[in-house]
């Protein structure tokens, strides 16, 4: 299904609100749930997964690959595992990604070790443009072709290897490339050795952690993941938790409104996951974590939020792995708190879904407020809470759902009026934003 285009007008500042709200589910921990069951034994089953357009391209791409999938009620699914090195496709079939970069990398991964694979792969418009460099360099590792040679953009054709033997790889930042890896070694001969190097998120292993007979991590000063190749994934059964990335959003609105309060229940708070909220902690933001539990080996609770003054910000280079998401909406705190706040480490920005920095920079000045942006870091020179109800913050369709939502909570909170072309973008993660928006008193127009 794809979401009807639609613009979005805003010509109202949003009020103070106290409320209790739940978010979207996780997007990352849907996507690997459907393509880990896929691969598994027997039948997984998914509940309160994400419906949003990145996981039904997910559901797609597996149905095409031969899994059946039945969906009992809403947002809760059966997987019929076919088990590893069973996914099968007619040669030349065409696998759309449409626009998530999570579900090309990782069953790129599952594919490349997967018997008898000849296929067209490729995205949408704003996939195409990202580059798969890494990715390709890493899976030919393993033996598979991908065509044209040297050419390092979707759409391209991917021919699996003939005889996958594992590799050893030093992981960076990127889980989506850690994941790829992981997920080919479970089809390949001999082992395949992960070194983190740094540390990134880690839903991919929790996922796999029960499969002692698969996965086997040492935690020392350096975390190294091995895979052993060829064995048998056990069934999953989860319950996934709501997405801290679309709950940042709404804490983020809840600081900087005055006078409002906002508890939000049952959300990841997986630590590679949280560098945004650490951020803000440190700065004295009223965050508090609540009810805090371990659920499918994933650690949940609830996040209580308070409006109150905050401190420019000081983000090292390092925090960027467990913050990548939510890079756009700590540029929006940073342009509404006095002071020159600063980010470092943010060069991977410019390979998501459009040009990150770039874009945020364009909206913070058509609201007056002036930022530095180099290759590597951003600069923002925050004003503290405006009224800008004379200026108008105009998003073309750049097909990046986290851009558009940054423009409409910079829009609600200083009063300009704002004008986001193709907004349905945001469905990609957060199908609830505009919902739970409404429900906080947010005020908006849909144009078709």
């Amino acid at each position: 299904m794809h979401y009807k285009k639609f613009n979005l007008k805003i010509n109202n500042k949003i009020l103070p609100f106290k409320k209790v709200i739940e978010v979207d589910s996780d997007k990352s921990l849907s996507i690997r749930s459907f393509l880990i069951g896929s691969i598994s034994q027997n039948i997984s089953i998914v509940k309160n997964s994400l419906e949003s357009e990145d996981v039904k391209s997910t559901i797609l791409a597996c149905k095409k690959l031969g899994v059946k999938i039945k969906k009992i009620k809403p947002k809760t699914y059966k997987i019929y595992g076919k088990g590893l090195g069973s996914l099968v496709a007619k040669k030349n079939q065409t696998l759309n990604f449409s626009n998530s970069g999570t579900l090309a990398r990782l069953l790129i991964g599952i594919l490349s070790t997967t018997p008898n694979i000849e296929i067209k792969i490729k995205g949408d418009h704003s996939l195409n443009k990202r580059s798969m460099k890494k990715l390709i360099d890493l899976m030919s590792n393993f033996g598979a072709t991908f065509l044209p040679k040297f050419k390092k953009t979707f759409p391209l054709k991917l021919i699996s290897s003939r005889l996958p033997i594992g590799i050893k790889y030093k992981a960076g930042a990127s889980a989506q490339l850690k994941s790829a890896v992981i997920l080919a070694g479970l089809n390949s001969f001999g082992d395949t050795e992960v070194v983190e190097l740094e540390s990134s998120r880690d839903h991919t292993e929790n996922l796999l952690a029960k499969n002692s007979q698969v996965i086997k991590i040492r935690r020392g000063s350096i975390k190294v993941i091995k895979i052993i190749g060829k064995k048998f994934l056990n069934p999953l059964k989860i319950s996934i938790n709501g997405d801290p990335s679309s709950a940042a959003f709404f804490t983020a609105l809840t600081l900087l409104n005055k006078d409002s309060s906002l508890k939000i229940k049952n959300v990841g708070l997986n630590p590679t996951r949280i560098g945004f909220y650490e951020i803000l902690k440190k700065q004295k933001a009223k965050i508090k974590f609540q009810n805090v539990r371990k659920k499918n080996n994933e650690i949940v609770g609830d996040i209580l939020v308070k409006s109150c003054k905050l401190k420019p910000l000081k983000v090292p280079a390092n925090m960027y792995p467990k913050t990548t998401d939510e890079y756009l909406i700590l540029f929006v705190i940073a342009a509404l708190i006095k002071g020159r706040s600063s980010f470092k480490g943010i060069s991977d920005l410019a390979n998501k879904e459009s040009s990150r920095a770039y874009e945020m920079k364009k909206i913070l000045s058509q609201v007056g407020i002036k930022s530095k942006l180099s290759k590597n870091e951003m600069v923002i020179f925050g004003k503290g809470i405006i009224n800008a109800n004379t200026k108008n913050i105009k998003v073309g369709n750049l097909g990046d759902h986290r851009v558009a939502m940054c423009a409409f909570i910079l829009s609600i909170l200083t009063n300009a009026r704002a004008n986001i072309k193709n907004f349905e973008t945001v469905f990609t993660s957060s199908p609830s934003f505009l919902k739970i928006m409404k429900e906080l008193g947010a005020k908006f127009e849909i144009k078709k």
